[in-house]
């Protein structure tokens, strides 16, 4: 697609949030945030001519590899919320980009993303293809007030669950998409932590693509003010996610 004509380097996008979308105490569930901030970057993507349609003529795509989330409070059923994204990097095969959302004027979610470009064909990181010199960058202006940290994931964990990648875990890339990963996570968290919305921030690390009939493990890590949880193949971690409690 070609650039638009409405393309700006900030972008917002509005979201009205349906009963799809909310958990039972009527609040907008994790994974559903996730969706909405990535959808977000996707249509700035869109409009800015790096769209997934443009880049698989060459056989790429952006992936997520690292995803922060701060939350100060959720929206709920019926509330619209304004999403304004930017980049604060981009640079051959990586960007970072920020996402805040907005209540009724007033800032409740900040968040930064980490993503790479991914050749779909070799299955691996490469430097993007198309032109992005039109994006302007903006390094110093934050979405979180801490940025990535390291998740410590500890040998003394507990096996949780264990499970085969079906074909509705996939996405259009034909891997894992990065939001199913949070939804096993969650569905194993302590429901009153998630409804009483005790949680102020979580963080994920995207290690390694899972694919149809990989088998599984889920493992959980319990800190006295987090919960740690990985994802791990033949022994090796896919995915950590580490969620922080108030």
């Amino acid at each position: 697609m070609p650039i638009s004509p409405n393309f700006t380097s900030i972008h917002s996008k509005d979201w009205e949030i349906n009963f799809s979308q909310c958990m039972p105490n009527d609040y907008l569930k994790y994974t559903e945030l996730c969706n909405i901030l990535q959808l977000t970057a996707a249509s700035h993507s869109d409009i800015g001519g790096i769209s997934f349609s443009d880049m698989q003529e060459f056989n790429q795509a952006w992936v997520l590899s690292r995803m922060r989330v701060e939350v100060s409070a959720l929206p709920k059923w019926r509330d619209t919320v304004t999403v304004t994204t930017w980049i604060n990097t981009l640079e051959n095969s990586r960007s970072i980009r920020a996402l805040e959302v907005h209540l009724n004027g007033k800032k409740i979610i900040g968040s930064e993303t980490f993503w790479a470009v991914f050749n779909t064909s070799r299955r691996r990181p490469e430097a993007l293809a198309l032109a992005h010199d039109h994006f302007e960058l903006f390094p110093d202006k934050k979405a979180t007030i801490e940025g990535f940290s390291k998740i410590k994931i500890s040998t003394e964990k507990e096996i949780l669950f264990e499970k085969m990648i079906k074909l509705s875990d996939l996405d259009i890339v034909n891997h894992v998409n990065n939001v199913k990963y949070l939804e096993w996570c969650l569905d194993l968290v302590d429901e009153k932590t998630i409804l009483y919305q005790r949680i102020k921030s979580f963080e994920m690390n995207f290690l390694k693509e899972l694919s149809l009939k990989d088998k599984v493990v889920i493992h959980e890590n319990v800190a006295e003010d987090a919960y740690i949880f990985t994802v791990s193949k033949e022994d090796k971690n896919c995915y950590a996610l580490q969620l922080n409690l108030k």
